[in-house]
This record gives C-alpha cells, structure tokens and sequence, in this order.
C-alpha cells in the first residue's frame, strides 16, 4: 500500500514535538498499539535525527516514520538520510518539495491560500497540509473544495475528536494531530497507557468516517 493510499486508510498522522528523547520510543509504542500508523517527530525536537533513526529500527514494516517542521532543503535531505518515510512541512518551499520529489519521497507541505495550495500541488506534493486549520476552521476548507477537490488536503491545527468529523465533512482527506493527541505531560508522568487509550479513540473516531 502506497502513501496516499495507507493515509486514506488511516486518516491520522500523529505530530510529535518537543518530547524528552528518553521518552520516545516508549510514547511511539504507545501510539502503535493505539492504531496509529503515522508518526512524525518535528525537526525541532532536541534529538529528533536519532529519534527517527530508533523508530524505522523499531516500527519499520508497521509504522510510516517521518519528519516534520521540514523548513528547507537541507533539514529534507538530512532527515531523508536519518530514515524518514515522509517529510511535513509548515510552509510551502519549492526547493524542499522537489528534493523529497527527486528522492522519491513523499511529502505533505504546509499552506494556507489558494495559491499556495496550488503551488504545492504543482511542485510535486501529493498532498497539501491546510495550516493552521484551527484558525482557517472547517468551512475554509470546505470553501476551497470548489475549485481544489483534486488536491488531497491534510487539516492540521484545532482538529479534536470532537470535530473531526466536522472537517471530514467540509473535505478533509486526512488529520494531523498534536497536542490534541500526544499530551506531552502524560509522556512526562510514564502514562503510556492513558496515552494508548486516549490515541485508540482517535483512530476508532477517524475510522467511523467516510471521506471520499
């Protein structure tokens, strides 16, 4: 199963930021055994080159791994070398987009308007992440179906278990998922268990939609 295809299926990546490096591998098992299959540690998370190195040790075969906070061309290659499977990015950067197009690896940036949008579709992006969709709200989205249907949009910001399927609805072809998802303090506090449960309810929410 290709990319697209395995984020259509599971409709969630898991954003992790800023978590205590000790603390990681636990935190991703956690997440795994609650169902997620994407899992992404920001690039500006103390340690995140080695984290992603431990985790396609760890998860490969059973979870896509892959870099977020991705700003420029030499952040893509050196997490591409680390072992990342897919990068994200909050901006919309020719040069990146086409760097993890050359490696063959797939990749979601980051945009807000329209052109952005359709920039980074034409860049080479195989789906574009709508940020920050807190602020944007479902109806942008939805707004932006009308002439952008044929671009897979990943909402990221303010999206819960309570309106996720509001999202799904307005056109949302998948979610990423941060602090609404991986609460840091449990990490912190060992509640891998919690942090299990509370991801379980995500992907039990996410898999209840229908989104074309």
């Amino acid at each position: 199963m290709d990319f697209m295809e395995s984020l259509k299926e599971t409709k969630i990546i898991a954003i992790v930021r800023g978590i205590p490096e000790d603390k990681a591998d636990a935190a991703a098992e956690a997440l795994w055994e609650g169902g997620i299959r994407f899992l992404e540690v920001t690039m500006n998370t103390p340690g995140a080159l080695n984290i992603i190195r431990r985790w396609r040790d760890r998860f490969d075969g059973r979870v896509n791994i892959g870099a977020g906070t991705v700003l420029d061309a030499d952040f893509a290659a050196e997490a591409i070398k680390a072992g990342a499977e897919f990068l994200i990015t909050p901006n919309t950067d020719e040069d990146t987009i086409k760097h993890a197009v050359n490696a063959g690896i797939s990749i979601v940036p980051g945009a807000m308007t329209p052109t952005e949008i359709v920039q980074a579709w034409k860049f080479g992006a195989q789906a574009v992440k709508v940020f920050p969709s807190g602020t944007l709200g479902p109806s942008f989205i939805k707004e932006l179906q009308g002439p952008l249907s044929h671009i897979p949009m990943v909402a990221t910001g303010g999206v819960t278990l309570d309106n996720m399927s509001i999202y799904a609805a307005s056109g949302a072809y998948a979610f990423g998922l941060g602090g609404s998802l991986v609460n840091l303090s449990w990490i912190e506090a060992g509640e891998y268990d919690r942090l299990k449960e509370h991801a379980a309810s995500y992907v039990a929410a996410a898999k209840s939609l229908d989104i074309a």
